[in-house]
Parts: C-alpha cells; sequence; structure tokens
C-alpha cells in the first residue's frame, strides 16, 4: 500500500513539474491539459484522478513552488543577509531567464500575467509566494537599518516591494526584447537607486 502510494506521489509530482514548466514557458491559458499529459508522460486517467479541474491543477503548480521556497530548493529564494546577497537575488533571476535563452520571464510572473478576477485561487497562491519573498527583503533591510546602515527615513516595506517590482519589469522586458542587457542594465540601476538609501 505504502508503495502505491509512494509511485502516485512521483506520478502527481511529476504531473506538477511538467504542468510548472508548460506553464513557465507559455502560460496558463495556452497550456492545455492534453500538453500536461503528453509532457508528463501519464495517462489522461492519471491526470484526471488528482487534478478535477485546471485550476486544481494551477494551485498544485504554484504549492509545488512554495515548498521549493520552505525546504530552500528554489535558486532565487535565499536568506539575504548582507549587500552581496541582495546582489545575488537580482542577478539569480538573470542567470535564470539566461538559461531559457531570454525566451521566458519569471514563472511566477508568468502565471500571474495570466490572473483573472475569476482566479482567485492562483491569486492568493501568487500573493502568498511574493509576500514570502518580500518579507525575506524587509527583514534584510530591517536588519540594515537597524545597524545604522540604511537611511532612518527609508521604508522598509516600499524598498522590499521595489526590489520584485524591478525584477519582475526587467525580465519581462528581457523577454520580449531577447536581451540580457536590457534585464541588467535594470538591474544595475535598480541596485544603484538601492544603494543611495544606504548611510
Amino acid at each position: 500500500m505504502k508503495a502505491r502510494s509512494k509511485k502516485g506521489e512521483k506520478t502527481r509530482l511529476r504531473i506538477v513539474r511538467a504542468a510548472g514548466d508548460l506553464f513557465h514557458a507559455q502560460g496558463v491559458a495556452a497550456t492545455s491539459p492534453d500538453q500536461v499529459i503528453e509532457a508528463s508522460e501519464t495517462g489522461k486517467g492519471q491526470f484526471y484522478h488528482y487534478f478535477k479541474s485546471k485550476e486544481g491543477l494551477v494551485h498544485a503548480v504554484l504549492q509545488n513552488y512554495l515548498e521549493e521556497i520552505h525546504a530552500g530548493n528554489n535558486a532565487a529564494y535565499f536568506e539575504i543577509k548582507g549587500w552581496k546577497d541582495l546582489e545575488r537575488f537580482f542577478f539569480s533571476h538573470l542567470e535564470l531567464q539566461k538559461s531559457f535563452g531570454m525566451t521566458r520571464g519569471c514563472p511566477f510572473g508568468t502565471i500571474g500575467n495570466g490572473v483573472t478576477e475569476k482566479d482567485e485561487l492562483a491569486r492568493q497562491d501568487l500573493n502568498l509566494i511574493f509576500e514570502i519573498m518580500k518579507g525575506n527583503l524587509a527583514a534584510f533591510f530591517i536588519k540594515e537599518k537597524a545597524a545604522g546602515r540604511l537611511a532612518k527615513d527609508a521604508d522598509e516595506d516600499q524598498l522590499a516591494d521595489f526590489c520584485i517590482a524591478a525584477v519582475q519589469g526587467a525580465m519581462l522586458m528581457g523577454k520580449i526584447k531577447r536581451s540580457a542587457k536590457t534585464v541588467e542594465t535594470t538591474i544595475r540601476a535598480a541596485l544603484a537607486h538601492l544603494k543611495q538609501q544606504f548611510a
């Protein structure tokens, strides 16, 4: 019984990972269950056993990303302890994009771009992911302010939001222009702006 349950979980995870890759490559709306079934090398029966709807599949993909973040298995999520880590946060996104030949943006941003008013569950999942990222960045800025290295009037939450928005915007423009230079230029401008907030 346990072996079957482990095998079932592996099949489910294979479907989730295949769907995540397709969502990242072409967006949720352009991805059909048949494409996910083919990419995951599973059958329709297996697919519909685990996922009753596309909304359920999107939720599972985003929950898988959350589990990776909590487990420390997401390349773009790590504790930011100093300025070098902050730079790494920005440039890890560029490296991810380069690994796909500048044809993709952020997996969260790509899914988020397709969210409509009907996709409340996906919106909540994405909001949670971005709040975790924001909390990590804000914690760094709070520590820097406490140590007297960040300007006293700097708003930690706004700076964290700025970091996420800058990365998302840079990756979108990089994907559209197919240009790593566009992303790097935006990242360096964002870091220069942030540097001005430090004493």
